[in-house]
């Protein structure tokens, strides 16, 4: 069984700055793409972020220069760095990480629980 735990989050004033961590732990065998999806209440779940095992990363438009995605594989552990947050970033902010759970399978898809990011003006 995957688990991961994110933490981080909370209030912070608009133009400021947040971090969020997520930890995958269980018995798997690799961990290829991690990332960051946010929703806001009555919106779909939409991409922030996602990076691979070997660094490549890939960011919605809207948070591109401003936040900043990064792994450490021999934690399991993917970061979510959010600078200059705007009104229109509080949301819940999702892990998500694709696992191969051995050699022989193909990865699957596991999420984390959640943690809220609030912006104040």
């Amino acid at each position: 069984q995957v688990q991961l735990v994110e933490s981080g989050g909370g209030l912070v004033q608009a133009g400021g700055s947040l971090s969020v961590s997520c930890t995958a732990s269980g018995n798997f065998f690799s961990i290829n793409v991690m990332g960051w999806y946010r929703q806001a209440p009555g919106k779909q779940r939409d991409l922030v972020a996602t990076i691979t095992s070997g660094g490549n990363t890939n960011y919605a438009d809207s948070v591109k220069g401003r936040f900043t995605i990064s792994r450490d594989n021999a934690k399991n552990t993917v970061y979510l760095q959010m600078n200059s947050l705007k009104p229109e970033d509080p949301a819940a902010y999702y892990c998500k990480a694709e696992v191969r759970p051995s050699r022989d399978k193909l990865p699957l898809g596991y999420w984390g629980q959640g943690t809220q990011v609030t912006v104040s003006s």
